[in-house]
């Protein structure tokens, strides 16, 4: 039952230890929150300046002291050195802490000046709407996402009223003043204990209200980064399109769910890897593979492609499954080709370098396939399915035999320049051919670098 009642008032439970990262993305919020108090403080220190400015004196200057400048002055540096260490630094809870006690200590006393400004009996400053600003600096503090501060400028406010309506009543004849008469109270300088201890107790229930809105917030906030944090985490892993499937899926996502769409697929595969690993050592090799997929990869995703697996050496990309579009083979296409580019440059500084270039061999397909989640609850992969994506693997075997670095389906190719794709390469038509594993004979075009 308390548990329950704990959740209802305080929000749920935030689970475990947050990782570091969590938690320094929260404290660069919380870090330009500061910021954002500071400026505000300055505004409100000017604005404090002209409605002095702007207020009637009746007291003599020769005869008076003016308090009010001086402690608008101290305030302003001291909202200046504030603005400049929150830019620079992250402020210790200390100097934080003095902040908050600095605002209310100067608002209540520029409530404690106006019976001096004006020349009045103490009591004359407990109407003073002023006091409405205490609202102003506790919400202020709520911009930090910290109760702390919120608890702490609501508690120094009621306590620099009661001590205001102590200097009020024991000053003088204030105790005289004292009355129970709510008309009397409005139409003279008399105390009414009820209507200021009202105050305070206004001041104090907001005080809890946002505290606890702003602890709730907070626990809000923290699973907001955390799920952001592990949504960022979850790209370099899975590839965008695909992590913002799941992060910003409507429902549990369960096996078996999939569409069906037109899409093009892309096989890259670096020849000879599986002897290469055999022969070089295990850091070299894995140099090598990190170096290919750094060089590959940016050109897929610069062109819309979405990578489907990393197959040891190789990679399985696709164009319109993860995010539909009308250009699919044209993007594949075009990849391809710029991947051929880069195979060349790769192959030049890796000659330079007195290393061995590294082939490479580019196959695409189109046509039909499913795209969804395949396994169990407790491990799910997306993936594609589908007649295109068999074929794309199967010509890989079979450039070997055509003697191609990049082979697509003539059906693709077609599809391509439908699509408004421009060839940059020549290409070669190889009509009817056996491709192992595949029923009936296949067209295909070879693309070749411009001579």
């Amino acid at each position: 039952m308390l548990d329950k009642i704990k959740r209802t008032l305080l929000g749920e439970d935030i689970d475990g230890q947050l990782p570091m990262r969590v938690q320094e993305a929260i404290q660069r919020q919380q870090d330009q929150s500061e910021i954002l108090i500071a400026w505000v403080q300055l505004f409100l220190v000017i604005v404090f300046w002209t409605l002095y400015a702007l207020s009637p004196k009746t007291f003599s200057a020769d005869a008076m002291f003016a308090p009010v400048p001086y402690a608008l002055a101290s305030y302003l540096l001291f909202t200046l050195v504030r603005l400049s260490f929150a830019t620079v630094w992250r402020l210790p809870g200390w100097f934080l802490s003095l902040s908050v006690i600095a605002d209310m200590c100067l608002l209540m006393f520029l409530i404690w000046s106006f019976h001096i400004q004006y020349q009045q009996e103490p009591s004359f400053y407990l109407k003073a709407p002023t006091l409405l600003y205490v609202f102003i600096f506790i919400a202020l503090r709520a911009l930090r996402f910290d109760m702390r501060y919120v608890v702490l400028a609501g508690c120094s406010a009621a306590i620099g009223w009661m001590v205001l309506l102590g200097y009020a009543v024991h000053s003088g004849n204030g105790m005289s003043k004292i009355t129970s008469d709510y008309v009397l109270y409005t139409m003279s300088h008399n105390i009414l204990l009820g209507a200021e201890f009202d105050k305070i107790i206004s001041i104090l229930v907001v005080t809890l209200l946002l505290a606890l809105v702003i602890v709730r917030a907070r626990r809000l906030l923290i699973n907001s980064v955390a799920q952001a944090t592990a949504a960022e985490d979850l790209s370099r892993f899975f590839s965008p399109e695909i992590a913002d499937k799941i992060t910003h899926s409507e429902g549990w996502i369960e096996p078996g769910t999939g569409q069906t769409r037109n899409a093009a697929i892309l096989h890259c595969d670096l020849q000879g890897f599986t002897r290469l690993s055999m022969e070089k050592p295990a850091n070299e090799v894995i140099t090598l593979l990190a170096e290919y997929q750094s060089r590959m990869v940016p050109i897929i995703q610069k062109n819309g492609g979405t990578i489907d697996k990393f197959l040891g050496d190789g990679i399985l990309a696709t164009f319109g499954a993860a995010v539909r579009t009308d250009h699919y083979s044209a993007d594949c296409l075009r990849a391809m080709e710029q991947m051929m580019a880069e195979t060349e440059a790769w192959a030049t500084e890796r000659k330079a370098d007195n290393l061995a270039p590294q082939t490479i061999r580019f196959t695409a397909a189109s046509g039909s396939i499913l795209f969804g989640a395949v396994g169990d609850k407790s491990r799910l992969e997306y993936t594609v399915i589908g007649e295109p994506v068999n074929l794309a693997a199967k010509l890989d075997k079979h450039a070997k035999e055509e003697k191609a670095i990049a082979l697509s389906t003539l059906d693709c190719y077609e599809e391509a320049l439908s699509q408004g794709y421009t060839p940059e390469t020549q290409m070669e038509i190889r009509a009817a051919r056996d491709v192992g594993g595949v029923t009936g004979l296949v067209d295909l075009v070879v693309l070749k670098p411009v001579s």
